[in-house]
């Protein structure tokens, strides 16, 4: 359990997803390029490659945790972390991964409270 202090401290945002790649030499990591407005543009690296193709984000809108301390992934540079829902048990034949997106289309870099 956290505080709500603690969960003030967390900024998340709505971000436009601008260019989408695999990571080369991995099955299941694809490299974001994120527009965050104000913010300006980031990386991010997610393991979404087997529920999302690179070219069906193109122009997705999401949500990012952009204030989380980088990390490197097979030399890749992420940024941010996207929220995505699991749906079902890993493993199980109706598993899914789902974006947490916009109920429309919003500014990048709008504030998720």
């Amino acid at each position: 359990m956290i505080t709500f202090d603690d969960f003030k401290k967390l900024d998340f945002r709505v971000a436009t997803i601008v260019e989408s790649e695999p990571v080369p030499g991995t099955k299941n990591l694809l490299k974001l390029q994120i527009d965050l407005g104000e913010l300006g543009k980031r990386q991010i690296v997610t393991g979404l490659a087997q529920y999302y193709s690179a070219e069906s984000l193109l122009g997705r809108q999401l949500v990012v945790l952009v204030n989380l301390k980088s990390a490197v992934f097979r030399g890749e540079k992420s940024e941010g972390m996207l929220l995505a829902a699991e749906v079902g048990k890993q493993g199980d034949p109706d598993y899914q991964v789902v974006l947490v997106i916009p109920e429309r289309e919003l500014p990048p870099g709008t504030p998720v409270h």
